[in-house]
């Protein structure tokens, strides 16, 4: 029920905060000998891995692995069970969470807005933002258009959550809000799963303007968007199984060369009536 929901949310203890802050003064990322339990399930295993500073490194494996636990474990949304994560050499426990906070954005595959104007929305990401720095990071997070024809412009009200927008459209406000914050640790989670191919071409345009010269820590589930990436961590029960660029893990024929021969696969079906008059392709007819 949702009353069960709301008390146990309110019964949830508070992280600890650290009494003396740390400034954070380089943005690498250390996992030393990580374990984390969600519930009764152990979701990270015993994971030590190193992400550099102003690197783009990819977070790819199967659903239920645990890459979104690693990205919201870098933002403290919880502690490790063991183990720690550093920043800049620094435990991120000994970091006030306002400061480590304030070092990061994030975009996930779910976008919050807030019940107000797309303007103000987007200025969460630097509250003394001027009007052209807001609407320029519009232009570059590719959705000043879209605004622009909207009744009200930059002052519409989105209604809660982002109702009244669409998802590739809450998604750029998203982008632009990030644009704006512009956080050395740009955390992206599946930002382009659910979007159609013209707003995935437009989200990952404006993905590549925010993440110039930034700690990226991305989770992908299309693997041809993270080919690119200095380096692919790949992903499996809460381990680390295999790491390398996407070259090198091609060429070990393991999880991550199987995971990329079964996307091109998918890649090559498609429904239609071929010459025969018959409807879908012809691997589709052969598995049915």
């Amino acid at each position: 029920m949702a009353a069960d929901r709301v008390v146990a949310t309110l019964n949830t203890k508070i992280l600890p905060e650290p009494v003396d802050d740390m400034k954070i003064e380089s943005f690498d990322i250390k996992f030393e000998n990580v374990n984390f339990k969600y519930q009764d399930t152990n979701v990270i295993k015993d994971l030590s891995c190193y992400i550099p500073e102003k690197n783009i490194t990819a977070l790819v494996g199967p659903s239920g692995s645990g890459k979104t636990t690693i990205t919201s474990l870098i933002a403290r949304f919880w502690d490790v069970d063991s183990g720690k994560i550093m920043i800049g050499g620094k435990n991120i426990k000994d970091i006030k969470n306002e400061h480590l906070l304030a070092g990061m954005s994030m975009v996930f595959q779910d976008v919050y807005l807030f019940n107000d104007t797309i303007y103000n929305n987007i200025k969460i990401g630097r509250v003394d933002a001027s009007p052209e720095e807001v609407y320029e990071v519009a232009r570059q997070a590719n959705c000043h258009d879209f605004i622009q024809k909207l009744p009200d412009g930059y002052n519409t009200m989105v209604g809660e959550g982002g109702s009244t927008l669409s998802g590739g459209e809450k998604q750029r406000i998203s982008v632009a809000r990030a644009i704006l914050k512009d956080a050395p640790i740009i955390l992206l989670d599946e930002a382009t799963a659910s979007l159609d191919p013209e707003n995935e071409s437009k989200i990952q345009a404006a993905i590549r303007k925010l993440v110039k010269s930034k700690t990226v820590v991305v989770v992908a589930h299309r693997l041809y968007s993270i080919s690119d990436a200095d380096q692919i961590l790949v992903i499996k029960g809460g381990k680390i199984v295999e790491q390398g660029k996407h070259e090198e893990l091609l060429e070990n024929g393991g999880t991550y060369y199987r995971m990329w021969e079964e996307q091109q696969k998918a890649h090559g079906w498609k429904f239609g009536m071929d010459d025969k008059g018959c409807y879908g392709s012809k691997e589709i007819r052969d598995y049915l």
